[in-house]
């Protein structure tokens, strides 16, 4: 079915076939700091369970990206499918031609094509990269086929204190669509992985006791909110998002919807064998944990079941002060969904209108807006706002959240709304051009979250 994310999809490849044809007849250029090669791949999570699917570079998760804040870098893309593919440099502060989203104006890689990109990485902290096209009704394409990697800006001074890091992703395969409760449609997963693999068959991460491991988390899942726990230790969170927070905070478990990532300290001070993972005993079960292991240490993994879900953004933000809120616009956004029939998927609104045909506000470069969103749905929503930062102000019925200032507060680029509630975000209009803003669930995004800001 020609939907019309699709048609914006092959309506962008002749001028971007143009580019890149007359790239290929220019004169040699020097080789480019990082290459991705985007290409069949099967993924094998166990010996029973594999996956054929689309990865960068040869492997699921991608390639570790790392980059200088501030220095000029250049990528070479080449796509090796069969379909036209991008690459969106999730959480950066990037020109519209390149940060990777056709609905902003980035164009599309056509099969057998290879493109070059040059962007200056801004700003610093644990951030991503993902394919930006739409599934549909495949189940394994898209993000629902896992195509993504790690991306480390690192800053010219890094304050926290550890002796290694560890990078680890989630994600749900085998994905196929069932009908809820309420005759919805909704995606189901058979496995669950961390870093490409089941429970009990990837390599364990190992460690020394005494270290200080930074565990850089991140939830690639196209649909699903996970909470996960290391038995026996603590996670000492310093950055979501790759933001650095008002309070570092220690807690027992991290939660993280879809596009988040957590960044968090764990003192390796209880040697043993241990399980990293889902604390929901259903999805562990179905495979998504990985085994850490001290040196020297030998057993069965030990895993300590937490009695309760537990995971609150406010514990990390500073206090509201006297004084510190700042002149807003308003810009209110009211999230819900159309039922099409008993079985059917819904179409997924903001403002009663679904993509391409919802509004697009216009930004006034420097000033600050408070995007006020109303969710109707029965869903939370992973919400994303494309090449911004954006300050959390208040979640619900929940406190004030706003930091001393900007910059200063509870700073993430994913915010997971909860349903029935309206909570509010502040952002600086600050990188003009076309601004993508969605869901980032695949499937409300193909079916319709979505809007674009535009600068005036």
């Amino acid at each position: 079915m020609l939907t019309r994310r699709r048609f914006a999809q092959l309506a962008g490849m002749t001028s971007a076939s143009v580019a890149l044809g007359a790239a290929a007849h220019a004169a040699e250029e020097p080789p480019a700091d990082f290459a991705l090669e985007i290409a069949p791949y099967v993924l094998e999570a166990s010996p029973k369970h594999r996956f054929p699917t689309l990865a960068y570079n040869g492997q699921v998760p991608g390639p570790l990206l790392r980059m200088k804040q501030g220095r000029q870098i250049t990528v070479e893309i080449r796509n090796r499918s069969a379909e036209p593919d991008i690459v969106h440099w999730h959480g950066l502060f990037l020109p519209v031609a390149v940060d990777g989203a056709m609905e902003e104006g980035s164009p599309m890689i056509p099969p057998g094509a290879s493109t070059r990109i040059t962007f200056t990485p801004d700003p610093a902290g644990f951030r991503w990269f993902h394919t930006h096209t739409a599934a549909g009704n495949d189940l394994r394409k898209a993000q629902f086929g896992g195509q993504h990697g790690f991306l480390l800006i690192e800053p010219s001074e890094d304050p926290a204190h550890y002796d290694r890091e560890v990078l680890l992703a989630l994600h749900d395969w085998g994905g196929r669509m069932m009908t809820g409760a309420d005759g919805s449609a909704m995606p189901v997963y058979d496995v669950s992985t961390v870093n490409g693999k089941m429970l009990g068959f990837g390599e364990p991460v190992q460690v020394k006791q005494g270290e200080r491991v930074m565990l850089h988390v991140l939830n690639s899942s196209p649909t699903e909110v996970h909470w996960v726990a290391l038995a026996g230790h603590r996670f000492h969170v310093v950055a979501l998002d790759g933001n650095s927070l008002p309070q570092a905070k220690t807690v027992e478990m991290l939660r993280l919807a879809p596009a988040e990532r957590v960044s968090a300290i764990v003192e390796m001070n209880v040697p043993g064998v241990w399980v990293l993972g889902e604390v929901r005993k259903h999805v562990q079960a179905a495979g998504m944990g990985i085994v850490v292991e001290y040196a020297g240490a030998a057993g069965r993994p030990k895993w300590n079941q937490p009695p309760e879900l537990a995971w609150d953004y406010a514990q990390f933000a500073a206090s509201a002060t006297a004084g510190s809120a700042e002149a807003a616009t308003d810009i209110p956004l009211v999230f819900d969904s159309k039922f099409e029939g008993h079985g059917n998927e819904e179409r997924w609104t903001i403002n009663g209108k679904s993509y391409p045909d919802t509004e697009s506000p216009m930004l006034q470069a420097g000033r600050r807006y408070r995007l006020v969103m109303k969710n109707l749905s029965a869903n939370d929503h992973p919400i994303h706002l494309h090449r911004h930062t954006f300050e959390v102000t208040r979640i619900g019925d929940g406190p004030d959240l706003r930091g001393q200032g900007r910059g200063r507060g509870l700073m993430k680029d994913v915010l997971l709304i909860p349903a029935k509630a309206t909570s509010t975000v502040e952002f600086t209009a600050n990188h003009p051009g076309n601004t993508l803003f969605h869901c980032h669930q695949q499937d409300h995004m193909d079916r319709g979250f979505m809007m674009v800001f535009r600068y005036a």
